[in-house]
């Protein structure tokens, strides 16, 4: 099935959001609560599988089971154009960071992406999943070996966390980044995963145990932050046990009640 031909418009800057123009029969289809808002006249409807409206039981319980793979919900959600003049539908970024045009025609059809990129896309882009090669990329990749495959002729939306950094790889040029700061690459990329070497690096350089390698021909889209990297950061900087951390404080996390009473004696 060809894809919508979609026309659309990037806003914001740290917290973006795309707005996608629809003419009438036209849709886009999105990840369940990526939708920021839709004018009148735009319906939406919740389909079994990955939303490329493949015919036949068989072609929605493999779209599903494509999802399933890929830790995703089994259902996505289309919102289509019923009206008779153009209306727009606008999906917004999860958190801080860009969000990311790709044309799939002029990557050959097909884009790898990891598998909490992917935003929203122009009805008849299949959202697949791209197995790697190797055994080690299974085990060690960090934000796991099953990434996902956009398919198609038409245009989908990933977004990166933090600063969008675009590397074009010559042919047998390679690339060593943190496993978590890829967001995606053309088809043609080789990518597998290298061993830091040194257990001393590995164990107290910060970066963990293995680099995601990346070579060349194509295009590679980085980013500076990841999901998992700022989770660990709010995670780290939580109150352990309830209340508040007291940031900026000298006093810190002592700052509650039986602390201070702590620090200056309980006035009898």
């Amino acid at each position: 099935m060809a894809a919508d031909v979609i026309d659309y418009q990037i806003f914001g800057r740290d917290m973006q959001f795309v707005e996608v123009e629809l003419d009438p029969g036209e849709a886009a289809v999105g990840e369940a609560g990526s939708m920021f808002y839709m004018e009148d006249g735009i319906s939406l409807d919740t389909v079994f599988g990955d939303g490329s409206q493949q015919g036949g039981l068989f072609g929605k319980l493999l779209g599903a089971g494509k999802r399933l793979l890929t830790g995703e919900s089994l259902f996505m959600t289309i919102y289509a154009n019923q009206s008779a003049s153009k209306r727009r539908v606008a999906f917004a970024a999860p958190y801080p960071g860009s969000i990311v045009p790709i044309d799939l025609p002029s990557l050959g059809g097909q884009f790898i992406c990891q598998k909490d990129a992917f935003l929203c896309a122009a009805r008849g882009v299949s959202i697949g999943i791209a197995f790697q090669r190797r055994l080690g990329t299974g085990f060690f990749g960090g934000e796991g070996f099953i990434m996902e495959k956009l398919e198609g002729d038409g245009l989908a939306f990933v977004h990166a966390g933090g600063t969008l950094v675009k590397r074009d790889l010559a042919p047998g040029e390679l690339i060593r980044v943190d496993t978590g700061c890829l967001v995606g690459m053309q088809a043609t990329v080789d990518y597998d995963i290298e061993y830091v070497g040194k257990i001393k690096t590995a164990l107290f350089g910060g970066e963990g145990l293995f680099f995601a390698t990346m070579r060349g021909p194509g295009t590679v889209w980085l980013q500076t932050l990841p999901l998992s990297r700022l989770a660990s950061r709010i995670f780290a900087a939580a109150p352990q046990r309830g209340g508040s951390q007291g940031e900026g404080s000298v006093l810190g996390g002592m700052l509650g009640g039986a602390a201070i009473g702590g620090l200056f004696g309980d006035d009898e």
